[in-house]
């Protein structure tokens, strides 16, 4: 009865397949999604430029919103696959494949190292999402300007105090 109770317990994190399946597919179809909101902004901008007609049109604002939502969504698509690749080898194995390369970044041996990754690229995902808003910004007077410097220095002291906890540890 222990060793049936344990073979279903320990097949029964075989359900985190799931989790790793679909983060992978969010990822993928994230990376479809940035690369053709790039690919979008990129034929509107020809079409700007080769069209007479210029009015009303704000091209070079559009181009940079598309590149930098694009980076976020690329961002994003990272998590989901450092999420699916830590998932699969923390619960279910080691990718044996990945022995046969390089890449570092997707080696994940405890459930902290996944946090600690996920963590980083998230605050990476957020400061991008926030350098967005910025450009969309008006400074109308001298506390604007103010909250835009402190919160530069809050997102430069997050960032310093992550890489500083990162480099610690290594």
């Amino acid at each position: 009865m222990k060793t049936f109770f344990e073979t279903i317990l320990w097949n029964a994190r075989l359900i985190v397949l799931l989790a790793v399946i679909l983060s992978l597919v969010g990822s993928i179809l994230l990376f479809v999604v940035a690369s053709w909101d790039i690919i979008d902004a990129g034929i509107k901008t020809l079409h700007y430029y080769t069209d007479s007609n210029h009015a009303g049109h704000d091209i070079h604002n559009l181009l940079l919103n598309a590149i930098i939502s694009s980076i976020d969504l690329y961002l994003i698509a990272v998590v989901l696959m450092i999420f699916s690749f830590g998932l699969y080898e923390l619960f279910i194995s080691k990718i044996s494949i990945k022995e046969l390369s390089n890449i570092k970044v997707l080696e994940i041996h405890t459930l902290d190292q996944l946090k600690d990754k996920l963590a980083k690229v998230i605050v990476m995902a957020l400061i991008v999402a926030f350098f967005s808003k910025v450009l969309n910004m008006d400074v109308k007077n001298t506390i604007d300007m103010i909250y835009f410097a402190l919160s530069i220095l809050a997102l430069s002291l997050g960032l310093y105090f992550l890489h500083k906890d990162g480099g610690s540890k290594h």
